[in-house]
């Protein structure tokens, strides 16, 4: 038979669970309530309410370990001929430096870091990389002067828009949480944050074939 004592201490235990419990799920109803603001508001997706600034081109922008000036954008169209459909694609030009102070290492901008950001809220599509000097994946060099490249992205045959919205992601210098066990030590995340939206007004240009 259970003691006066005993009973005591099991109804203490229960209310320290219990209230435990109760603050556990206030919790989890903040990040959920959280994790649908963000979406809502929507950092690349939505111009109105967006989470991150907008700049009109030309402009420049430092993001994590690249800096980007914007200048100009096409859009290429490639009429169809006997032996294959029509095709467009979406190039945007910029000067693009590497400011790295923290590693000074020479980098090649990853594809990932551009993004278009087409309307009606659909996806957004990451570009092939950086081409400068006619060349894909250019290594750029900290210290050396900002080089012109663009990108390029995959758009529909019949794509047509006055503006184009260009996402760009900002790579982060820092160390993963030491209270899991990683290391101290930081370090470029490839993977990045939304840092800013470049709007940019496209000319149009058909590729001759030669």
């Amino acid at each position: 038979m259970e003691s006066l004592d005993d009973v005591i201490d099991a109804m203490i235990a229960d209310r320290v669970i219990h209230r435990h419990r109760r603050k556990w799920l206030i919790a989890l109803a903040l990040v959920v309530v959280l994790a649908v603001v963000i979406f809502l508001t929507g950092g690349f997706k939505e111009h109105e309410g967006r989470s991150i600034p907008t700049f009109e081109a030309p402009t420049t922008v430092q993001a994590g370990r690249l800096e980007f000036g914007f200048t100009e954008a096409k859009i290429i169209r490639e009429p169809k001929t006997d032996y294959s459909a029509a095709k467009a694609r979406l190039q945007v030009y910029f000067d693009l430096r590497n400011i790295d102070e923290e590693t000074k290492t020479s980098v090649s901008m990853s594809g990932r870091l551009l993004r278009f950001v087409p309307a009606a809220g659909e996806e957004t599509v990451e570009s092939n990389g950086a081409t400068c000097h006619d060349e894909l994946n250019v290594v750029q060099v900290y210290g050396l002067p900002a080089q012109p490249c663009f990108a390029k992205f995959e758009i529909p045959a019949d794509f047509t828009a006055d503006v184009v919205e260009i996402g760009v992601i900002a790579e982060e210098f820092k160390a993963d949480d030491a209270l899991m066990g990683a290391d101290e030590k930081p370090y470029w995340h490839s993977d990045g944050v939304a840092h800013s939206v470049i709007r940019l007004k496209p000319t149009v240009e058909i590729e001759k074939d030669e």
